[in-house]
This record gives structure tokens, C-alpha cells and sequence, in this order.
């Protein structure tokens, strides 16, 4: 829940803290005189500035200045901050005192300290109040139905109910055994209408509270979930399981299951991931396309007849539609939104052959990417009948489009990639791009970057 956006804002915070602390260090160093006019500034000032900067982590420590940034109440907060200058204020001073050859004259520290806790206050409550208007007015509350309307689910409707800084929103319960209405929460049905209603009310999230002994239907609707690519969250009765009251807690936090990990849910790491996307895109384009796309469109236009550019609907994240750009390697036919190029297809042209199979046909996809509908590294985006035929045949086959589309992909690196003949090559794909979604690590997109250079450059006898 609030977990996809604490390491984000705990970085910000983290980050804006330390630019604050160098930023008076360094103005209390002109307001003084310090600054030597060569600009080049001595040693012990550079120890100094280590130490104090150390100081400050040591003090944010203690006090626990960037626990729960997202929802710790303003009181406590400020309350904290005040706490970590104060530390930090008898650290420096004392750093003066333990080792005066590396201490700065007490003008000095008095004015960078009294500096740093007016800009710190004042970024600190007007994070505070900003925090406070996205709870209240911008963020999007994500809707959500609870699956059990029993002692556990209602719970957890209070404690999303009465913390809206997570962005949670309570739609209301399906249950079998339950009144119209339980406790001020609506009960919108049985438990066999629940996916019905998430799939028309467009539901991206759901829990279930249902009792253990219900297994069957738990596994039914966990895999309903997948197909439907709704995010299952399990709520555990442990009170059934081990009798004895573990839940009771006097913030209502729950324990809750989910039957994946996905580093991307993190927002800290969707937005290093968009990062990467932009700045590797951009090399890629001022380097590579730049003088690839007019000398390539040349080739293409003196070896047949059409555009230069073939776009095509393909299912991106949360299997929303959009247009996926190559360099066209066929001639322009009826059949290029339903089959797949095959081994010897006559449709491919003789230059489109060596386009698809050094993958350059796949480079204008790095405009995919600037547009935010693909990702550098991903599942490979699939034709729309595609999506339609294998969601019914492959189970989990719907899980992939939790994530943006890549170019690459662990399943192509991995061999999985071309013509799908029989639906066992579809399903290692899909079970590759699932790994993928529960492995995601920056490291990770950058080795199958590499490897897929490799490949590109070494040939693959599944592209053609």
C-alpha cells in the first residue's frame, strides 16, 4: 500500500536535507570570509564538511528522521527535525572542542547552524502541507473491494478508511453471508459476482478476507485476478489459524499476502527505471538513429514500395492499445495485424530480412519509449489478436501486461523471442517475463541490455 511510495519519498527528503546542509555550509563559508580566493578550498575544510555531513546522518539516525515520511502525522515530524538540529548543533559545536585543528571559527558554525533550521523548517512544513493537499485533493484514490465482509476485512476497510494518505479507496464487500449493508460499508454481492463487477467498474486492485477453510474459492479467484490483471491481496486470518487475538494492533496494520513480489510497484524504482528509459533512449537517439533513420529510410524506399515507418496496435501496460513503431521489412499487405512472420515468409522483402534479423527493424521503438509506452526492458509487446487468443489458452498469460512493454526482454536474451508456432514457446515466455516482473533490478536491465547487443551482433536463427 503506502510502501510503493515511502522509499520515494524518503529519498526526496533524504536528498533535499543534504543539499539544504551543504548549501548553508557553503554560504556561511562567503558570509565569513572563509572562502579563499583561489576557490580552491583546504583539506581539513573538506574533512570538515565529511564529518558534519556524517554528523547529520548519525543525528537522522538516532531520532529516526526518515521513518515513514509518507504518513507519520505533522506533529511528530517537525517535532523530530527539531531533535536532529539540536543533535546535530551540539555535534558540531563539539567537533570544535575534540578537535580544534579541525574546527571552524564559532561564527561560522553559529550561522551555518542557524541557517539550516530556518530552510530546514520551512521545507519540512511545506512538505507537510503539500503532503497533505495530495491526500486531500490531488492524489487519485485507487479503488479497491474487499472479498469477505468477516472481522478481518472490516479491519482492513477501517484502516484504509481512516488513513487516506495511502490512496486507497473502499468500494465496498463481497460476501455470501452478509446484510445489504455491514457496519457503514455496502455489500455489492455474492462472491461469484465479484470479478464481474471489478472488470466493469475497472477494479485494479482487490482483497480478500475470505476464511481459510475457503481455499477453493481463494485459489478461483486468484487466478481470476491474473486474467483480468487485477493485483490479489490476501488477508490472512491468523486468528483462525493459530487462536490466539495476533491482529489486534492499535493502528489496525494487517498483515497482507500478495502471490508475487514486483520491485516496480515501488515508485522509487519505476522512477530509477524511467530514468534509465530516457537517458539510454536519448543516447540512442542523438547517437544511433539520427543518421541510422535517413540512411535506412533510403534503403527501404529503393527496395520497395510503401512507408518507411510501420506502425501497429500492440497491448501495452494494463493491456491498454497502442501504436508500436519499426522500420517497415515487409511489403504492405492485409494480413500484417493478425499473423506473425514465419520462417521463409515471402512477405518479408530482401532488405527487411537483414533489418529483422541484425533486430534494426526494432530501433524506432526507442520513440516508444520517449513517449513513456514501452520501456527499454520488458515483455515484448504483442499483437492485439495475439493478447485475445493466448489470454484464454495460457494461464498468467495476463500478468505480463502489469508491466510497460520493453524492446527487449529475460525471455528474448533467453531464446524466446521470433515466431510462437505452438503455444508451449508462448508459455516460457510468459513464464520469463513473469520472472522478470518479480526479479526487476537495474543491474538487471543493464545486463539484458548487453546481452541483447550481443545477440544482435552474433545473429539469432529465431529472428527472421
Amino acid at each position: 500500500m503506502a510502501n510503493k511510495y515511502r522509499t520515494l519519498f524518503k529519498w526526496i527528503n533524504v536528498l533535499t536535507d543534504y543539499f539544504l546542509l551543504n548549501f548553508c555550509l557553503f554560504i556561511a563559508l562567503l558570509v565569513n570570509d572563509l572562502y579563499p580566493a583561489s576557490g580552491d578550498l583546504p583539506e581539513y575544510y573538506k574533512v570538515n564538511f565529511l564529518l558534519l555531513n556524517l554528523f547529520w546522518a548519525y543525528c537522522s539516525k538516532i531520532v529516526g528522521q526518515y521513518n515513514n515520511v509518507i504518513y507519520r502525522d505533522a506533529g511528530p515530524t517537525m517535532l523530530d527535525t527539531l531533535y536532529v538540529l539540536l543533535l546535530y548543533f551540539c555535534a558540531a559545536f563539539g567537533l570544535g572542542m575534540l578537535f580544534p585543528r579541525f574546527s571552524f571559527p564559532f561564527e561560522f558554525t553559529l550561522h551555518s547552524v542557524a541557517l539550516l533550521s530556518f530552510l530546514i523548517m520551512f521545507w519540512k512544513f511545506n512538505f507537510l502541507v503539500i503532503r497533505r493537499s495530495k491526500r486531500r485533493f490531488w492524489m487519485d484514490f485507487t479503488k479497491v473491494v474487499i472479498v469477505g465482509a468477516g472481522p478481518v476485512g472490516m479491519k482492513m476497510a477501517d484502516y484504509i478508511s481512516s488513513n487516506p494518505q495511502l490512496g486507497y479507496k473502499v468500494e465496498g464487500f463481497f460476501d455470501n453471508n452478509a446484510a445489504p449493508a455491514k457496519d457503514g460499508y455496502s455489500i455489492l454481492g455474492k462472491v461469484e459476482e465479484c470479478m464481474a463487477y471489478v472488470s466493469a467498474a475497472g477494479i485494479r486492485e482487490m482483497y480478500c478476507a475470505l476464511p481459510n477453510k475457503d481455499l477453493k474459492t481463494i485459489k478461483s479467484l486468484m487466478q481470476l485476478a491474473d486474467k483480468h490483471m487485477v493485483r490479489f491481496r490476501m488477508l490472512p486470518d491468523m486468528n483462525e489459524l493459530l487462536a490466539q487475538n495476533i491482529l489486534s494492533s492499535a493502528d489496525y496494520r494487517l498483515p497482507v499476502l500478495s502471490p508475487r513480489v514486483e520491485p516496480l510497484e515501488n515508485k522509487a524504482n519505476e522512477l530509477l527505471k524511467r530514468i534509465f528509459d530516457i537517458s539510454f533512449s536519448l543516447l540512442i537517439l542523438v547517437f544511433v538513429l539520427s543518421w541510422v533513420i535517413p540512411l535506412v529510410g533510403l534503403i527501404i524506399k529503393l527496395d520497395s514500395k510503401g512507408p518507411v515507418f510501420f506502425k501497429q496496435l500492440r497491448s501495452g501496460k494494463n493491456n491498454q492499445p497502442f501504436y508500436c513503431f519499426k522500420f517497415r521489412s515487409m511489403a504492405v499487405n492485409a494480413d500484417s495485424d493478425n499473423k506473425q512472420a514465419t520462417k521463409g515468409d515471402m512477405r518479408v522483402t530482401k532488405v527487411g530480412a537483414f533489418l529483422r534479423k541484425s533486430s534494426i527493424d526494432e530501433l524506432p521503438q526507442f520513440i516508444n519509449v520517449l513517449l513513456g509506452d514501452m520501456s527499454v526492458v520488458g515483455p515484448r509487446p504483442h499483437m492485439l489478436k495475439h493478447t485475445e487468443d493466448y489470454s484464454g489458452e495460457i494461464e498468467n498469460y495476463m500478468v505480463r501486461h502489469f508491466l510497460t512493454p520493453g524492446i527487449t526482454g529475460w525471455a528474448q536474451v533467453n531464446g524466446y523471442r521470433g515466431e510462437t508456432k505452438e503455444t508451449e514457446s508462448m508459455a516460457k515466455r510468459v513464464e520469463a517475463d513473469i520472472w522478470y516482473l518479480e526479479n526487476w533490478s537495474l543491474l538487471l536491465d543493464i545486463k539484458i541490455v548487453f546481452l541483447t547487443v550481443w545477440q544482435a551482433i552474433r545473429g539469432s536463427e529465431n529472428a527472421y
